[in-house]
């Protein structure tokens, strides 16, 4: 992850705390949420309500009553991301054989070929909703895209639980947007997948007895693994 995506994150935590409320920390993180991909056409937030799925806040009008529709329809990936998966990637609405209805709709009325959907979270891992971003260009979202929306969806979730006055959700999930950032800083630099990188971290506190928040707050600080005796000559990719 770069500086200036940094830059950017730092001011997009300072909008979503300014806002004024749930409703407007939702409509603040559909306009903020672009800003991070290349290539986003539009942005929804949906959560689970009573056991059914509600868009609040969307970019458009229709896209929030065809992100509903998947509950409905027992398909689609945000449903996906809530329920079984936390990060969810369609290269392609038009081909990808898993929500055949829901997908020929997305790209018949408006246009969408790509679509990211990330979870987020509440106490205890109990998922409550997902972080939409599609695309009207097929194969529109990239590794990285995907690191990134990881880190906004989790910096989202904090925003979120604030603004519900939930401060024991709001520090878990901080330690949770901290440890993502790491993470994608370590397979950045070192050239890791996601689970080789966690593995790095996670060794590396329990040989120095430090809990793995304080690690990944030093990783982010010094954009690298600390000083550590690694084997394979402190080649993390060895570990």
């Amino acid at each position: 992850m770069t500086e200036q995506f940094h830059h950017e994150l730092v001011g997009a935590v300072r909008r979503l705390d300014a806002a004024d409320g749930t409703p407007h920390t939702l409509e603040e993180l559909v306009e903020i949420t672009p800003e991070f991909f290349s290539a986003a056409d539009y942005v929804g937030v949906s959560i689970i309500e009573h056991g059914r799925l509600r868009t609040p806040a969307a970019s458009h009008e229709r896209l929030r009553e065809l992100d509903e529709w998947q509950y409905e329809l027992g398909e689609g990936p945000c449903r996906e991301a809530i329920r079984q998966h936390c990060t969810v990637r369609v290269d392609d609405l038009a081909t990808d054989p898993r929500w055949p209805t829901w997908g020929a709709t997305m790209v018949e009325e408006l246009g969408i070929r790509s679509s990211l959907s990330f979870r987020l979270f509440t106490r205890d891992d109990h998922s409550w909703g997902a972080l939409n971003v599609y695309s009207r260009t097929p194969h529109a979202f990239s590794d990285d895209d995907v690191v990134h929306g990881q880190v906004v969806a989790a910096m989202s979730a904090v925003a979120l639980a604030r603004s519900l006055n939930d401060e024991q959700l709001a520090m878990a999930l901080e330690s949770r947007t901290v440890i993502g950032q790491a993470t994608g800083i370590i397979m950045e630099r070192y050239g890791l997948d996601e689970k080789r990188a966690f593995d790095v971290m996670r060794r590396i506190s329990s040989h120095e007895n430090v809990k793995l928040r304080d690690l990944a707050a030093r990783v982010v600080a010094q954009r690298g693994l600390p000083d550590h005796p690694l084997e394979g000559g402190g080649d993390p990719a060895r570990v």
